[in-house]
């Protein structure tokens, strides 16, 4: 195995693109090119999981009458603010893969979400090199999940944690972070 040695600059990089990543909610009447989702697909696949047990699949929905389909699920009369996912040019349904066994004995024996916890990872992954490539993303988890499965033909038992809006951003301007400060967010050997 190769030891990738990493450069301060290339950190710096990564720290700007991680700056730039926001929630897109306005996107641009503009076809997103294949190799773009390909490289954020790309990027997802190689994210970490637990065991290495990889557990997500990726639906890209770029045919305009069904991503229209998908898209009027995923806001409701609670929510209207998900609207905005009808003009996204792509959607990107996140399903659930069933995790290896040790993954799932030990999501059961600590009480943790592994698999979700590895979709999340993923998912960033993804949105992040969308930024790279010069696009937007948002990821929506509040949605008709079962009718969102239904229209994907996704088998019954199987979950979509997330939906990703992919696209290139209506505005070029990045929204300042409102973030806690890193002292209210960090301690160091004792929860204090």
């Amino acid at each position: 195995t190769a030891i990738v040695s990493v450069k301060k600059s290339e950190v710096a990089m990564l720290l700007s693109v991680i700056e730039k990543r926001q929630s897109v909610r306005e996107y641009i009447d503009k076809p997103v090119e294949r190799e773009k989702i390909e490289t954020c697909l790309e990027a997802a696949r190689l994210a970490p999981s637990a065991s290495n047990s990889q557990p997500w699949r990726f639906i890209v929905i770029d045919e305009p009458e069904l991503r229209r389909k998908v898209a009027d699920q995923l806001h409701d009369a609670v929510l209207k603010g998900n609207q905005f996912a009808l003009e996204a040019p792509v959607l990107v349904a996140v399903i659930a893969e069933k995790p290896a066994v040790p993954v799932r004995v030990g999501s059961f024996l600590k009480n943790k979400p592994f698999n979700l916890i590895d979709i999340g990872i993923a998912a960033e992954h993804f949105c992040l090199q969308a930024v790279e490539e010069g696009l937007g993303t948002c990821m929506i988890g509040w949605f008709n999940e079962k009718a969102v499965r239904r229209i994907l033909n996704i088998r019954q038992g199987q979950r979509i944690p997330l939906v990703i809006t992919l696209g290139y951003p209506a505005k070029s301007y990045v929204r300042a972070k409102v973030r806690k400060s890193i002292d209210e967010t960090r301690t160091y050997n004792r929860y204090r």
